[in-house]
């Protein structure tokens, strides 16, 4: 997932400042590259392809290619059946990742994760630099994920946002709509009055991230909201692909939307960012540098803690639907004035 990807890089920039002579390799899903593009701690990108996922001889000539690098060390933030079949075709002598009782024959080190995070970077962050441990003296300080635009992406997207009739003197505010799937997207109604509420506080200008597949999704979220609220809507001004909606995010005040790969992004081009989490998702692992006020997220739990109480995660996702429906936007709205005055 694209968020995995963007917080896993933080590993590279930390094993630069201790081993800077390193050469450093990253195997990611393709689709992904685009938020890890131009980072300069890594010398070297391996893909997996939707090919490859459909395929068993592509992947084993995948998995070939692999042990052909010779590798020192894999550090295996994934931990899945795929990524411990690339661990195993690397002959490395080193082979990191978490803990799991089914998997940790395969590697000469692994940690235990974390329940609660100790510091404001969130156990995603937290986590994944405990993995830094046997290459390192001393675990790294936590590190923010970085997104590295060019000076020419970022003066054609505010060429295309000025085209646009978009005031960038005047507030922007990029609203992720949707989530990754539907049990991560808050109700659509109710993302309309919090899209109703920013433009009331603030009569900002408003973007809308999506692709071209989201058209309807969006378009119903647009109709929920009310009339004054929609001549501030600049609906056909979207990224049309990952680097464009980077690159458009860059010139923004602020996302607001569903927790998820979006937000994650936001955070690392240094924009505030204001979060609506699914009842199913751990807040305190991926609430990364949450600080009341540049970056501050919620969550029903936060206002029904009673409901979460002695629950699993598969129960909760299980039930998703009727907790969303209950996060009414009424619990936060003043909590999101108090951000946007901010």
């Amino acid at each position: 997932m694209i968020g995995d990807v963007l917080t896993t890089s933080i590993l590279f920039e930390a094993l630069k400042v201790k081993h800077p002579n390193a050469e450093l390799h990253y195997v990611i899903n393709q689709h992904t590259f685009p938020v890890v593009e131009n980072n300069p701690f890594i010398d070297k990108f391996l893909f997996v392809t939707s090919e490859m996922e459909e395929s068993k001889p592509k992947f084993l000539a995948f998995l070939k290619s692999i042990k052909q690098e010779k590798y020192d060390t894999v550090i295996d933030v994934y931990s899945k059946f795929s990524s411990n079949l690339m661990t195993k075709f690397s002959g490395a002598k080193m082979k990191i990742s978490k803990q799991k009782w089914y998997t940790s024959y395969y590697y000469t080190h692994t940690y235990k994760e974390a329940k609660q995070p100790k510091t404001n970077a969130g156990l995603a962050i937290e986590n994944r630099l405990q993995l830094l441990k046997p290459l390192c003296d001393e675990t790294p300080k936590a590190i923010q994920p970085k997104i590295y635009l060019t000076p020419e992406e970022i003066s054609q997207s505010k060429q295309l946002l000025t085209d646009s009739k978009i005031d960038l003197a005047k507030p922007l505010y990029m609203i992720s709509v949707l989530g990754s799937g539907d049990s991560k997207t808050y109700p659509l109604a109710q993302m309309a009055k919090v899209i109703d509420a920013v433009v009331e506080e603030t009569n900002g200008q408003i973007l809308f991230n999506y692709i071209p597949k989201q058209i309807h999704e969006a378009k119903t979220v647009y109709n929920f909201c009310n009339a004054e609220t929609k001549k501030q809507i600049f609906f056909d001004v979207f990224g049309k692909n990952l680097r464009d909606f980077l690159s458009i995010t860059y010139h923004c005040t602020a996302l607001i939307g569903n927790e998820g790969g979006a937000v994650n992004m936001a955070k690392a081009l240094d924009i505030s960012t204001f979060t609506i989490f699914s009842p199913w998702i751990k807040k305190e692992a991926w609430s990364m540098f949450e600080d009341g006020k540049k970056h501050v997220s919620v969550h029903l739990s936060d206002f029904q803690p009673q409901l979460f109480e002695g629950k699993k995660t598969k129960e909760l996702k299980a039930d998703q639907k009727p907790l969303y429906e209950m996060f009414s936007p009424d619990y936060f709205i003043d909590k999101l004035n108090i951000f946007l005055k901010q």
